[in-house]
């Protein structure tokens, strides 16, 4: 399995503003997809609640940290 990090740190206004929109274009990403899976469907659900609350989070312009790990398989996609 593969790894990678980005780690971005949070120290001004114009940085909290930039993880503001990074997180909201993320999200209306997010949901978009998730309108082309069978509707219902619990997992995604749960992971737009995820989001959203993270995106929520963002909104508020304070000092912090964002990392965010991807981790990758060595197996393909069923379908």
């Amino acid at each position: 399995m593969d790894e990678y990090t980005a780690v971005f740190e949070i120290d001004s206004k114009t940085d909290a503003y930039a993880i503001e929109r990074l997180m909201d274009r993320l999200y209306d990403s997010l949901r978009e997809e998730s309108r082309t899976l069978v509707e219902g469907a619990s997992n995604s659900t749960a992971v737009l609640e995820q989001f959203e609350s993270i995106r929520d989070a963002a909104r508020r312009p304070t000092p912090g940290k964002l990392t965010v790990i991807y981790e990758s398989r060595d197996e393909e996609f069923d379908g």
